[in-house]
C-alpha cells in the first residue's frame, strides 16, 4: 500500500542558482581544506567575494549553493576535488549535485542511467517533462510549479549534464569515462553512487572503465 501524499517528503528545488559549480567548487574546497568548517567557508568566501560575483547578491546566492553541494561531500571527495583533473571535478560534481537534490539523483538513477543501459542514445526535454509529472502523482510541489519555474529546473538539470560531460550539446549520452580515484570515492557510498551516471560498471567491479 501507497504511503499518503502528507508522509511523502517534498523535493528540495532550490537548484537554479548556477549549474555544476565545478569552478567555484574547486575555489571553496581548498579554503575548507585549511579549515574544516563550511560555515567559516562560506562567511570567508562572501566576505572576500571568493567567487568574483558581480554584485553581492549572485555572490551570497553562489556561495550558499556551492556550500550545499560540497558539504555533501566527504572529506577525501573534497581533497580529491582540488586535485582533480576537470573531467574528475565535473563527475564529483554532478554526484554532489544528485547526492543534495534527490529529484536530480532519482532522473540520473531512473532515467539518464536506465536510458544509457537500454541501448537509448538521447536525453531530451520530453523524458524530463516526463520524468517529473510521473512523480507529481505522489509530490504535490512538483504538481503546483508553474511553467517557467520547470523549465529552469530542466534548463540547469540539462546543462549540469553538459557540463559533467555526460550529454552532448546535441543531446547524446555520453558513456562517463570515470577515473579509478573517483570510481572509488562513489564506491564508498551505499549504495554505489555510480547510480548516478551513464555507465555498465558496478560497484562489484570496482576500477576505471
Amino acid at each position: 500500500m501507497s504511503a499518503p501524499l502528507s508522509a511523502v517528503r517534498p523535493y528540495e528545488l532550490s537548484f537554479t542558482a548556477g549549474a555544476l559549480l565545478s569552478r567555484e567548487s574547486a575555489l571553496l574546497a581548498a579554503v575548507y581544506l585549511k579549515q574544516p568548517d563550511w560555515h567559516r567557508v562560506r562567511e570567508h568566501a562572501m566576505g572576500h567575494n571568493l567567487l568574483q560575483a558581480r554584485t553581492g547578491s549572485t555572490g551570497v546566492r553562489l556561495v550558499r549553493e556551492t556550500v550545499k553541494r560540497l558539504s555533501t561531500l566527504s572529506d577525501h571527495e573534497v581533497k580529491l576535488l582540488t586535485e582533480a583533473t576537470a573531467s574528475e571535478r565535473g563527475h564529483l560534481m554532478w554526484a554532489a549535485a544528485c547526492r543534495r537534490y534527490e529529484l536530480i539523483g532519482e532522473f540520473a538513477e531512473e532515467v539518464l542511467r536506465e536510458r544509457f543501459l537500454l541501448l537509448a542514445s538521447t536525453l531530451e526535454h520530453q523524458d524530463f517533462d516526463s520524468f517529473v509529472r510521473t512523480k507529481a502523482l505522489w509530490h504535490d510541489e512538483l504538481a503546483e510549479i508553474k511553467n517557467s519555474t520547470m523549465q529552469k529546473l530542466r534548463s540547469n538539470v540539462f546543462k549540469m549534464l553538459r557540463e559533467a560531460e555526460l550529454l552532448s550539446d546535441a543531446g547524446l549520452i555520453r558513456p562517463a569515462v570515470l577515473s579509478k580515484q573517483v570510481v572509488s570515492a562513489l564506491n564508498d557510498h551505499r549504495p554505489s553512487d555510480l547510480r548516478f551516471f551513464p555507465t555498465r560498471q558496478t560497484a562489484v567491479q570496482g576500477g576505471a572503465r
